[in-house]
């Protein structure tokens, strides 16, 4: 008999564990399936609730890491994260999703059902959000990207912030699991958790759909964007190859611009540009802006000496030339770099547009900064690993929803596209679609005021507080017994 019991608890460990992992697996990583992820905790907090607190533990433990393997092969092939710092980090990753798990479940066993629905998910995302102020990746392990394919509730973003989002994917399942546990003992408190749940989700869903609906106001900019993965593998050398790629990117440039393209965006860090002899950028791009009128927005790698920045000029006709260095790099490729300090704006006729490079679209500043000082449209030259031109190319567009601008996003090994304040992509195409890859859109650019604009984190410190006043409440009920 014990061992039929034990190969019963065996096997709902295995069940609990795959099951969850499965649906991570599926609903993040590299091109999620945005519905796995409402359901991905659910099998590991059913467990749990009537589990030996060791084996929930282990369950959760296990189920996160072997999850969020599907971005395994990109940390540490293409970006050359060690496998020691990607152990710790798994390891970390399972550690809070067990502790999040075991809250849940001391609180519903001692009889605070609705302390444990808000406890998995306030320990969670207050970690989300104390990682994203101490990571050099920002928002990036946010499970509110899992959702930017889902546009109703993406809008809650320009409440919240993704922190919003988060909070409601991981109280659903949490809410189920409560319901589940009460249906014997407490059918009507499990109906009133559900239908508190569903009623919050309606709210949040409505207002999204209220949101997309509404036009768009002011007149549309047409864009064009390029990239080129075959021209170099890396970035030009300085001198003859940066000319060269310059020039040939000119070329289509200017048939763009020919097109009607107001504004060109071309990818960061194509060549090398040294002090004090930069001329090769200006000699190219300067006059291509002066004779057509379009803006033309460059990504290359200006030295200094002793200083490297990875900047984007941004040429205009008639006027001097501008420049944003890049503020937030991605290590180690850029750990020698010099980070700017300051945001780049330029008049337009459809307001107020902003520059910024790549990988500072991973962070909600400064692209709260430009959405603060009026940007309507972000212009965004990047470069991406190819097999994340969505999961990490596409964090951009959140930032176009939280501040109130339409994103023209530039990236080779990625692709280029084209984002409106509401999350929609308008047009995108794979950089690798065409030796010179091209892509022609139109774009709303007015600015657009939210609440996250307004109040920033507000709801990532209501988590925080939920998170505490959950901790009060499991030593408040300690004297329950457990089940």
């Amino acid at each position: 008999m014990a061992y039929a019991v034990d190969v019963k608890r065996l096997g709902s460990c295995i069940a609990a564990v795959l099951l969850s992992a499965v649906l991570i697996w599926s609903g993040t990583g590299l091109q999620p399936w945005w519905p796995l992820t409402w359901f991905a905790p659910l099998p590991v907090l059913l467990f749990a609730k009537d589990a030996l607190w060791w084996d929930a533990a282990l369950v959760a433990g296990l189920a996160m890491p072997l999850g969020l393997l599907n971005l395994w092969g990109l940390l540490h092939g293409a970006l050359h994260v060690p496998a020691g710092i990607l152990a710790r980090t798994y390891a970390a990753e399972g550690i809070v999703f067990a502790l999040a798990v075991l809250l849940f479940r001391a609180l519903l066993r001692r009889g605070a059902r609705w302390s444990a629905l808000l406890a998995f998910p306030a320990l969670l995302v207050s970690f989300e959000y104390l990682l994203n102020l101490t990571s050099p990746h920002g928002t990036g392990g946010s499970l509110a990207y899992s959702q930017l394919g889902f546009l109703p509730f993406l809008q809650l973003a320009s409440i919240t912030g993704p922190w919003g989002m988060s909070f409601l994917l991981l109280l659903f399942p949490a809410a189920m699991a409560v319901a589940w546990h009460l249906r014997n003992t407490a059918r009507q408190e499990a109906w009133r958790i559900l239908g508190v749940t569903a009623g919050v989700l309606a709210a949040v869903l409505v207002f999204g759909a209220v949101r997309l609906a509404l036009p768009a106001p002011g007149e549309p900019v047409k864009v064009g964007l390029i990239a080129s993965d075959g021209s170099n593998e890396d970035v030009a050398d300085e001198g003859e190859a940066t000319a060269r790629l310059f020039q040939s990117y000119a070329y289509v440039a200017a048939k763009l611009a020919a097109e009607g393209a107001q504004v060109v965006v071309i990818p960061e860090k194509l060549g090398m540009e040294v002090d004090p002899d930069q001329k090769t950028a200006d000699a190219v791009f300067q006059p291509l802006a002066d004779r057509t009128g379009a803006v033309i927005v460059a990504g290359m790698i200006r030295v200094a000496p002793p200083l490297k920045y990875n900047e984007a000029r941004v040429y205009r006709r008639g006027q001097p030339v501008l420049a944003y260095d890049k503020e937030h790099m991605l290590p180690p490729f850029e750990s020698k770099l010099t980070p700017g300090t300051t945001l780049t704006t330029l008049p337009a006729p459809s307001g107020t547009w902003g520059v910024a490079i790549c990988k500072d679209m991973d962070f909600t500043q400064p692209a709260r900064q430009y959405g603060q000082a009026g940007a309507g449209l972000m212009l965004v030259p990047g470069w991406d690993f190819f097999e994340d031109w969505i999961q990490h190319g596409h964090m951009a567009i959140m930032r176009g929803v939280e501040s109130g601008f339409g994103v023209v996003r530039a990236a080779k090994g990625g692709s280029l596209f084209v984002s409106d304040n509401r999350g929609r992509i308008l047009a995108e195409t794979k950089s690798d679609s065409a030796p010179f890859a091209t892509l022609m859109a139109e774009v709303p650019a007015t600015h657009g005021t939210t609440l996250y604009l307004l109040l920033g984190d507000w709801f990532a410190w209501v988590v925080l507080a939920t998170f505490l006043f959950a901790l009060v409440q499991l030593v408040r009920h300690r004297k329950h017994p457990q089940v």
